[in-house]
């Protein structure tokens, strides 16, 4: 034993009279743990140079400190037994319940049918004897953003372990001609109400995650769809308005052509 560790060790045990850690009874000291004698004694010394002593004790007490101690492998055992066996079950659902995963179904059915009609509007403008070739594309970018909307929550309905369910879609119209508003009034008409009802079926879906303390999917609706749905909402509102201004006549045309040329302006 090294000169300098044979002093310490007298320090320790008191032995010159002037100990470092004087003897202190269990009950008067802060500093031992559950048992009053240390079993093992190592000396480190830290980056200042300075000595430290590190004691160990032997029959300590098992009492665990309920909140700052964490334990992962007991706290993983329950969710060891909630590990679906079967190939058919997802291993990735977690609190994700039955009424959510319904809700989402919904929702791709509903983003499904307005894109359906969106799609119609479409080939009705594209025709040769109405040639409406602005709000042909409007309605063909707004049926592809409806689909893309609804392969998005298919996404999100595979990511969180449900499946996805997909039901059948209304047959839309093929005529969009009004007698007395006129085709492109009426149109944009139908298109502000299906965003509306897009609007109000994402605030329900919403509602059912919220019913269900499923706040993952509540951040998902709030933040991927309902500012983008209320922007949808006052933009088509806007054209709906400048249409009733134009009327029937020739100002139909100039709007079509603001919106053919619309996304090159910009």
């Amino acid at each position: 034993m090294s000169l300098e560790a044979s002093r310490i060790s007298s320090l320790l045990k008191g032995d010159s009279g002037g100990a470092l850690f004087p003897r202190l009874s269990p009950a008067s000291s802060p500093f031992l743990p559950c048992s009053a004698k240390p079993s093992t004694v190592r000396l480190a010394r830290g980056k200042n140079g300075q000595l430290l002593v590190v004691c160990a004790s032997k029959g300590g007490s098992n009492r665990q400190l309920s909140g700052v101690v964490f334990e992962p492998f007991e706290e993983v055992k329950k969710e060891l037994d909630l590990v679906p066996a079967s190939p058919h079950l997802s291993l990735a659902r977690q609190k994700y319940c039955d009424p959510c995963e319904s809700a989402v179904n919904e929702q791709i059915n509903v983003e499904y049918n307005v894109s359906y009609v969106y799609h119609a509007m479409y080939a009705y403008f594209d025709r040769d004897n109405v040639a409406l070739k602005g709000l042909a594309k409007f309605f063909k970018e707004s049926s592809e953003e409806e689909r893309e909307h609804a392969e998005i929550l298919m996404e999100y309905q595979n990511k969180r372990g449900g499946r996805v369910k997909l039901r059948s879609i209304v047959m839309p119209l093929s005529e969009f001609d009004h007698e007395d508003k006129g085709e492109a009034l009426y149109a944009m008409e139908l298109a502000l109400c299906l965003e509306k009802l897009t609007n109000e079926k994402l605030l329900n879906l919403q509602k059912v995650a919220e019913q269900n303390l499923d706040v993952q999917l509540m951040d998902f609706i709030e933040s991927r769809f309902l500012a983008e749905q209320v922007e949808s909402i006052k933009k088509i509102s806007e054209y709906v308005a400048q249409l009733r201004r134009v009327g029937k006549g020739h100002g139909v045309w100039h709007f079509d052509q603001m919106l053919l040329h619309e996304e090159a302006a910009a």
